[in-house]
């Protein structure tokens, strides 16, 4: 099990497939992710890195976190994240990961704080279908409306959907596909939207749910462990390794003889209509005279 990294969301775009298809992206960059501790089995009972991102001054850090980066002799941080690992990929402390710890085409889970909407009404917060909106409603148009019982129990049960504060938790998606990586300027392109504002630090880690990528550097993609790609593919596009295979087009040949089987389908329901109408068309009466 390999160790997660911390990012930062810096807003959505979209990078574009060979074909003229458009993927819509997430942003997720790498600002100095540097080890700053890890947990042994020996000493602690488990084995796990602590990554530190981000800077931070430091009269604004604790003087027992300025302790613990002096140690590590790395630049005070501004996020700091434990992540469990496997003892074979413990990472030595000041060790720096790149963002080509990742590759693309891998899936991963993204954890973050969703974004806070405040004090939510029930319509909102819960999708209630709110009241009438005309005749015996007044002024109360978006309520949820009762909320308690009779006189037994006479009190209103516990987790009730009800308004209150919405957003603002914590929440992981799952499955998110890499379909970029730029490790020079630090960069992870996620397809689709991930939790949390811009500017928020999220928890970026190995799918749990399906397995690693054989691509993927293990025990990590460290910084000077190979060579940076600048680009690894034109600008605003997708790498091929993330590009799926889509459906053949039928041929030219398959579209005419699909064509002409539609023409012979409706002609020959045109002559079935034609000649239901003139077969139930009522003969003239002969006994009316004139």
């Amino acid at each position: 099990m390999r160790t997660g990294v911390i990012a930062k969301k810096m807003g959505m775009t979209r990078l574009f497939q060979a074909d003229g298809r458009h993927v819509p992206v997430t942003v997720l960059q790498l600002e100095d992710v540097q080890v700053v501790g890890r947990r042994e089995m020996d000493r602690d009972g488990y084995t796990a890195v602590q990554l530190g991102a981000g800077t931070a001054k430091a009269k604004n850090v604790a003087k027992p976190q300025r302790v613990i980066f002096g140690k590590a002799e790395v630049e005070p941080k501004a996020k700091v994240v434990e992540f469990r690992v496997a003892e074979d990929a413990l990472l030595d402390v000041g060790a720096t990961i790149s963002a080509d710890h990742f590759v693309a085409g891998q899936y991963v889970d993204i954890s973050g704080v969703t974004q806070g909407k405040g004090f939510a009404g029930a319509m909102k917060r819960w999708n209630f279908g709110g009241l009438r909106a005309t005749h015996g409603v007044s002024v109360s148009h978006r309520s949820h409306g009762s909320t308690g019982n009779r006189q037994d129990p006479g009190r209103v049960f516990k987790n009730k959907k009800m308004a209150g504060h919405m957003g603002a938790r914590n929440r992981t998606q799952q499955n998110l596909e890499i379909v970029r990586t730029d490790a020079a300027r630090g960069l992870l392109f996620v397809k689709g939207s991930v939790p949390g504002s811009k500017g928020g630090w999220l928890s970026v880690t190995d799918a749990i749910k399906l397995p690693l990528d054989e691509r993927a550097p293990y025990p990590a993609g460290l910084l000077g462990d190979r060579e940076i790609v600048s680009e690894q593919a034109p600008a605003g596009f997708v790498e091929e390794a993330a590009v799926h295979e889509i459906p053949a087009l039928p041929g030219d040949d398959e579209v005419a003889a699909i064509a002409a089987e539609q023409e012979a389908g409706s002609a020959e329901a045109t002559e079935n209509q034609d000649s239901d109408v003139a077969g139930n068309k009522p003969a003239a009466d002969e006994s009316k005279e004139g």
